[in-house]
């Protein structure tokens, strides 16, 4: 099949928009992400590193709170800490909507976008307890987005060695059982172990058992993290003696340097390669994909180290990724954002927080649709497959939002006729145009689109 650009807008981007033109070729959807990332620097996430409030404040605070208990100083100590939390609540509802802003005004179709909530989904992490809420959208943004048109085992170091990584899969808890630190209590803990081969690397049907989990998990003791350093290597936590992880050795060395190894050759493995291939495809272009499409993506990936924009490239040219069946449903939270691209509304409108705001717009039907944002069932992120999204309950809370929240966004609502084409591009089924035309009010007829297979699809 050859090159669409709208359909590279909907299938690979953040959808079509009446402002910005969709890509005109390969070479112009891969442009941007072997340049500077001009819509973060137009739309700004603070990393984690430089997000406040910080670990070290919430321990502060709360150790001030714990400790005026019963004193005169409990009530500013207690203020102090609901502060805090209103802080870090606003914070991460400001950093939804700027995600969700980026994709309506990201470039050339949105594909950076698109890898980035492909990667962070493959990641997951998710926030429970107050102190790290609104710190998942800065671990995405310092450890995956600079990252999307990397090689993979630079991706992976950063993400598994990071805090919100290591919490998340309780890596703090780990000892090395035969380590001098376990002297004193604790033992191993294998969840960061486990899902690094079932999930991040070698995949649920990869080439290993219970013995390379226990082996990785051993390796991996010694790393965890500190509030205010951020992550670090403890050697007394560190199980002596080498370990072997798919058939690999590797030093002895209580060392950081080590683990590295370990997740290089986990990185570069063959069933990485396969496992890799197969998750891009699904996610991009079926649910049951092309084989020769995995294939070839798989030869891409071994012979390029896990070069992601290559990987990417190489999707892109093969004629399968251009079939002109849609066969993806989207995910609420690509729902909504290719929604409001097609409705060109500003971003400014997206972060205002007034007249009614986010929560009630965007955050709250999203939930409703099945993707409350941040916070997916399990380390093995949001579902791929089309019967998760459409559901009864799902699907009407869809199909409500497409018909209310267009004219709650926008003072004045698009012509039913241009939005229709606008939205969906040159494939408009006569059936959706029939009915936008047909329907009794512009709220009514842009709902109508909205709400189609037509444009629920990609």
């Amino acid at each position: 099949m050859p090159f669409d650009p709208h359909r590279a807008a909907i299938r690979f981007g953040t959808g079509l928009s009446p402002l910005l033109a969709p890509p005109e070729s390969i070479s112009a959807m891969l442009r941007p992400l072997g340049g500077r990332d001009e819509i973060a620097r137009q739309l700004p996430i603070t990393p984690y590193g430089e997000t406040r409030p910080s670990l070290a404040e919430w321990q502060a605070a709360a150790s001030r709170w714990r400790k005026a208990r019963g004193t005169a100083q409990e009530k500013p100590a207690r203020e102090a800490y609901d502060a805090l939390r209103a802080e870090a609540r606003a914070l991460k509802l400001r950093n939804f909507t700027t995600s969700l802003a980026r994709g309506v005004a990201a470039p050339e179709g949105g594909l950076r976008e698109r890898l980035v909530r492909f990667w962070a989904d493959h990641f997951t992490v998710r926030a429970d307890g107050l102190r790290w809420l609104h710190l998942v959208t800065p671990f995405v943004e310092e450890t995956i987005r600079p990252r999307v048109a990397a090689r993979f085992e630079e991706m992976l170091i950063a993400v598994v060695t990071h805090p919100v990584m290591l919490a998340y899969l309780d890596q703090e808890r780990s000892l090395g059982p035969n380590s001098p630190a376990a002297r004193r209590g604790g033992g191993l803990n294998e969840n960061l172990a486990r899902e690094l081969l079932e999930l991040h690397t070698v995949g649920v049907d990869g080439p290993y058992g219970q013995q390379d989990v226990r082996e990785l998990a051993e390796l991996l003791t010694g790393l965890g993290w500190n509030v205010e350093r951020g992550m670090e290597y403890r050697p007394r936590r560190a199980e002596p003696g080498a370990e072997t992880v798919l058939g690999t050795a590797f030093s002895a060395r209580a060392e950081f340097e080590t683990i590295r190894e370990a997740l290089r050759m986990l990185a570069r493995h063959p069933a990485t390669a396969r496992h890799m291939a197969r998750k891009i495809a699904v996610h991009f272009v079926a649910d049951t994909p092309d084989p020769d499409l995995v294939a070839t993506l798989e030869t891409a990936w071994r012979d390029s180290d896990g070069d992601l924009f290559a990987v990417t490239a190489t999707m892109l040219e093969h004629p399968a990724a251009w079939d002109r069946q849609a066969r993806k449903v989207k995910p609420p939270f690509d729902f909504v954002q290719s929604s409001l691209r097609a409705l060109s509304v500003p971003p400014r409108r997206i972060l205002d927080t007034a007249r009614p705001g986010p929560r009630r717009l965007f955050q709250r039907p999203l939930a409703a649709m099945g993707q409350d944002w941040e916070r997916p069932l399990g380390p093995d992120g949001w579902p791929e497959q089309a019967e998760a999204w459409i559901s009864p309950p799902n699907m009407a809370a869809r199909i409500d939002w497409a018909m209310t929240m267009p004219g709650r966004l926008l003072d004045a609502l698009p012509d039913p006729r241009a939005f229709a084409g606008a939205a969906v591009g040159p494939g408009l089924p006569d059936a959706v145009a029939f009915a936008a035309r047909a329907a009794e009010s512009r709220g009514e007829a842009i709902g109508v689109v909205l709400a189609s297979p037509a444009f629920q699809r990609r």
